[in-house]
Formats: C-alpha cells, structure tokens, sequence
C-alpha cells in the first residue's frame, strides 16, 4: 500500500511538472535579472573622466524634445502642450538659445537666450518679452516669469574641476545600482558643498548631477542617462574623437530646480559638438509690439 502511495505521489509531482494539465512546462526555477558587474575606478580616474567631458564640450547644436512634468510652472508657459519641439544652442562659456515649438504646428511657443550675465525670453503666445539679470533669486508667482535658460546652460556644459579644489570620493549603493559619488567642496570660513557628481558602476558614466548654493541649499538636481557615442544619434554630425573630447552623449536628460519649482525632461533627438556658432544666432531682440516685463524688480505703485 505504501509503495502504492509513493508511485502516486511521484506521478502526481511528475504530472505538474510536464504541464500536463495546459501544456506549458513549469520547472520550478525562478530567473533573476543578474545586475552588471560593478566597475572599479580611481577617484583621478573619475576626475579625468569627467573633465575630459567638462572640457571637450565646447558648443552644442541640438534638437530635443521638451516636457514639462506635472506642477511645472514651465505649464504656465506651454500648458496647451505636452511636449514641445526645441532648437537648442550653447556655446562656452556662457552662450544659449533655445527655440521652442509647438508639436505640429511648429509656431514659436517662446525664444530665449542667456549671455551669462542678462537672459531674455520672448512668449510670443503671450506677447510678452522678458529681461533680468541671472542672479535674480526673487521667484516670480506669474509662471513665465520663471523661465531661466542658463538653467539648461548649467545641465549642458558643465564647469571643469581644478587641481585646487577639494574633491572627496565615496561609493553609495542601493537596490538598483552602485555608485561612485565626487564632492567637490567650496572653501572658507565654512566648508560647504558645491557639488556633487554620481557615477553609475556598470559603465562609469555620469549618471547625476547635484549642484548646491550656500547653506546646503540644493539648487540643481540633473539626471542623465542613455549615453550614446555620437557618430550613432541619427542626423548626427561629429568629428574625430581626441583625448580632449567627449565621444559620447546622454539622449535623455531631466533636470529639476527644486527652487524655482520646476522640472523638465529633455529627449534628445539631434546632436551635433564643437562646431563653430555665429555670435549673431545668440542675439534676441524684443518683437515690436510685445509687452516688457523687467523679471526682478518690483513695479512702481500706481498713483491714485
């Protein structure tokens, strides 16, 4: 009786195990996605690695896809759309413009550029055109008024780390990645964070940017992923890589601006680096007609 009772068993076991009763083969084992093997690098070595970029971006020709995500006070500007086509020029060390579309249509949804010291933005749906000075900190509560180009500047071409600034290393992990974390420091009195630079362990890209302003304050949060060498982007036009360039590039870019309240995500579909800009395309003049608004300085009370 008992060897009865072992034979069932096992036919039973047997049964389930052929799938004999859908026909699909079940074998009891569970696949986990294996992670990358972590790579090792030096903290010069990861120095290098991003001042080779820091310094071999020279100027920027791109087309991207923007989108503002939701609570963005970008959405006051470009509520209508959801993604909006951009021509995107930057050019060291301080030079951008970017010329947004409507999807379709292709009418200017708004034009601005930044010289490093004033930025201008003109909303053609609004008729307005907008003028300040970089280091306006004061955040407007009208939505357009909190456009900032150098923003994308700052994400774009990013500033070179000397020999005489302090540089920490340390590794972070968490359940989906290992990383390698610089810091570069800012001096004086107070020692304070400057910024801090993530590179993902798999392939030893940069996979963040942090960017803090005085007190901790975290002013830029940059994330990028998707690096691919230039010559493959389509419509791509690149020249050799030397040792003081950048082969390769994020297609996909957020950056968020925990201060001015906005987040914005960048897909980029075009890109082209270090050819030569004309200043003239970096120049943006008010359209006849539109309104002046001067961003940062509070308009004079109207008499009674």
């Amino acid at each position: 009786m008992g060897r009865v009772k072992t034979w069932l068993l096992l036919a039973t076991l047997a049964a389930i195990s052929c799938g004999c009763g859908g026909g699909k083969v079940v074998t009891g084992h569970i696949v986990v996605p294996q992670k990358p093997v972590a790579k090792d690098a030096t903290r010069e070595e990861l120095l290098e690695a991003y001042n080779v970029i820091a310094r071999g971006t020279r100027t920027l020709n791109a087309t991207v896809e923007l989108k503002p995500t939701a609570g963005s006070k970008y959405s006051g500007v470009i509520e209508e759309y959801h993604e909006v086509k951009a021509f995107l020029l930057a050019a060291r060390p301080a030079e951008i413009r970017v010329i947004g579309q409507a999807p379709v249509i292709g009418t200017t949804v708004f034009d601005m550029t930044s010289d490093g010291e004033t930025f201008r933005v003109s909303i053609p749906p609004k008729n307005r055109f907008l003028v300040g000075t970089v280091t306006t900190e004061r955040v407007s509560s009208k939505p357009i008024e909190n456009l900032r180009p150098q923003h994308l500047l700052d994400a774009l071409l990013w500033p070179e780390i000397r020999k005489e600034e302090s540089v920490t290393l340390r590794e972070f992990n968490d359940e989906n990645a290992k990383y390698y974390v610089l810091t570069v420091l800012r001096g004086g009195y107070q020692v304070e964070v400057l910024r801090e630079i993530w590179f993902d362990r798999a392939d030893l890209q940069v996979a963040r940017l942090y960017t803090f302003g005085p007190k901790g304050t975290l002013l830029s949060d940059v994330r990028l992923a998707n690096w691919q060498p230039l010559d493959t982007a389509a419509g791509q036009t690149a020249t050799a890589p030397s040792s003081n360039s950048t082969a390769a590039f994020p297609r996909t870019i957020r950056i968020e601006r925990p201060q001015d309240d906005y987040k914005l995500d960048l897909q980029v579909t075009k890109i082209s680096m270090n050819e030569e800009i004309p200043t003239e395309r970096f120049k943006l003049e008010q359209p006849a007609g539109s309104e002046l608004i001067r961003v940062g300085e509070i308009p004079e009370k109207k008499q009674p």
